[in-house]
C-alpha cells in the first residue's frame, strides 16, 4: 500500500487532469455570464457543476460519502476532489473578470481609441500620466540598412512619459514623432500595448542638410555662442560686427564639450573640442547650421562668429483653448455617424445631446464641407464626421449614441 505524501502526490495529479474540462466549462459560463448579462454566477454552483463533471456523484456531498471516504485510496480521491474544486474556482474567477472588461462592441475606431491600463498610470496631476518603455530590443525596418548601435542603444534605454488620458493610438503617433525629431530618423513605427510597452521599429537617419534647406536659400554653418535649448527649426537673428543682422531658421546645432584642462605636471592636455549631438543644445560654444536667404549668405560666409537671438514664435491661441480645454476636464473626440443609430437623419436640436448626454459638437463634416459650431437645424446623417467635447464619462454615454 501506497504511503500518505504519495497519495496525495497521486490526487494532485488525477485532479489535475480531470479538471481541465470543469476548468474549461467554469471559464465559459462565468465569461459568458458576465460579458452578456452583468451578472455573476454564484461560484458554489459553478463548483458542484464542475465536480460533477469530474464524475464526483453528488458534488461537494462526494467528500463525506462512504464509498470515497472509506475507499482504500480515500486520500487520493479526496485530495484529487479538492484539486479540481480549487483549479475550476480559479477558473471562474478569472472568465468573470475577463467578461466584465471585455468591451461590449468592436469597431476599428474603438481599438483605436483604447486606453492605457490603470494600473500603469502614475497619478500626477489631474489625469496622471504613464511613463511608455521599449519592449525588448529596438528592430531594424525592412528595406533600410541596419540601424546604428549608438542609436539603437539610446532608444532601448529610453522611457518616455505622455498624459494617461491620451488613446492608444495618440500614444503611438506622438512617440513616433518625437523619437524621429529626436534621431532624425527616417521612418519608425511604434506600437504600444495597454501596458504601456512600446515596440519599436526604425530605420536609421539618412536625410541630409540639403534636404531641410527651403528653395532658394542657403545653409550656412558658423561658430556662435548657443543659448540653452535651442533646436531645429527654431527662427533666429544672427548679429553680426558692422554688417546688417540675418534672420534664419535652424538646421542643426551643436555644443562644443569643454576640453579637460592642461596638466600641471605636464600630462597632456584635452583633445580639442567635438561637437555633441543631441535634440537641443546645453548651451555654450559650438556649431551653428542656419538656413538664410542667398544675399545673406555671403554675409555669414565672410564672418568668424556671430551672436544669436532666438526669435519668440508667440502662443498660438488654438492651442491655449485645448488647454484650458483639459483643464476643465473636457476631452475632444472625433466620431463618424453611424447607419441607423439614434443619431442618422435627425437634427442636431432633436438629438439634444448637450442636455441628454452633457456634450457639445464643435464640428460637422458632411461630405467634404465641414461645418463649425453648427446650428440645431443641422440635419445628420450616417458617414457624417463629429468633433465633440464633453467629460470622459460624457463621451462614454455618447458612444452608444453614435454607433
Amino acid at each position: 500500500m501506497a504511503t500518505l505524501p504519495v497519495e496525495i502526490l497521486v490526487g494532485v495529479y488525477l485532479g489535475v487532469l480531470t479538471g481541465i474540462i470543469p476548468a474549461v466549462v467554469s471559464w465559459g459560463l462565468g465569461f459568458i455570464f458576465k460579458y452578456f448579462t452583468g451578472v455573476s454566477i454564484p461560484a458554489f454552483a459553478v463548483v458542484v457543476l464542475a465536480l460533477a463533471l469530474a464524475g464526483a456523484n453528488g458534488g461537494l456531498l462526494a467528500l463525506t460519502d462512504p464509498t470515497v471516504t472509506s475507499a482504500p485510496n480515500a486520500p487520493t480521491l479526496v485530495t484529487a476532489i479538492i484539486v479540481v474544486l480549487m483549479i475550476s474556482l480559479y477558473s471562474h474567477a478569472k472568465g468573470d473578470e475577463m467578461g466584465a472588461a471585455m468591451p461590449r462592441h468592436f469597431s476599428l475606431r474603438g481599438l483605436k481609441n483604447r486606453m492605457i491600463s490603470k494600473d500603469v498610470v502614475e497619478l500626477v496631476g489631474e489625469f496622471g500620466q504613464v511613463r511608455v518603455t521599449p519592449a525588448g530590443e529596438v528592430a531594424d525596418m525592412e528595406g533600410y540598412p541596419p540601424l546604428p548601435a549608438d542609436i539603437r542603444s539610446k532608444i532601448g534605454e529610453g522611457s518616455w512619459l505622455f498624459p494617461a488620458d491620451v488613446p492608444i493610438g495618440e500614444l503611438e503617433a506622438r512617440l513616433a514623432d518625437k523619437l524621429r525629431k529626436e534621431h532624425d530618423l527616417a521612418d519608425v513605427t511604434v506600437t504600444i500595448d495597454n501596458r504601456a510597452r512600446a515596440t519599436i521599429a526604425a530605420a536609421p537617419p539618412s536625410s541630409g542638410v540639403s534636404k531641410r534647406v527651403p528653395t532658394g536659400q542657403r545653409a550656412v554653418s558658423i561658430d556662435a555662442l548657443l543659448p540653452t535649448g535651442l533646436a531645429r527649426g527654431e527662427s533666429v537673428r544672427l548679429l553680426i560686427d558692422g554688417v546688417e543682422p540675418v534672420q534664419g531658421t535652424v538646421l542643426s546645432a551643436k555644443t562644443y564639450e569643454r576640453a579637460e584642462p592642461v596638466q600641471a605636471d605636464g600630462g597632456t592636455a584635452g583633445a580639442a573640442p567635438e561637437p555633441t549631438r543631441s535634440p537641443v543644445t546645453d548651451g555654450g560654444l559650438g556649431r551653428l547650421t542656419v538656413a538664410v536667404r542667398r544675399d545673406a549668405a555671403n554675409r555669414l560666409l565672410a564672418t568668424e562668429r556671430a551672436t544669436v537671438i532666438v526669435l519668440s514664435r508667440g502662443t498660438r491661441r488654438e492651442f491655449e483653448v485645448l488647454s484650458l480645454l483639459r483643464q476643465a476636464g473636457k476631452q475632444i473626440r472625433r466620431y463618424t455617424v453611424q447607419a441607423d443609430s439614434d443619431l442618422d437623419g435627425v437634427t442636431i436640436a432633436e438629438a439634444a445631446v448637450r442636455d441628454t448626454y452633457g456634450v457639445a459638437i464643435l464640428a460637422v463634416r458632411q461630405g467634404e464641407s465641414w461645418s463649425f459650431v453648427p446650428r440645431g437645424s443641422t440635419q445628420l446623417a450616417a458617414g457624417n464626421d463629429l468633433f465633440v467635447v464633453g467629460t470622459r464619462d460624457a463621451h462614454g454615454q455618447f458612444d452608444g449614441v453614435v454607433a
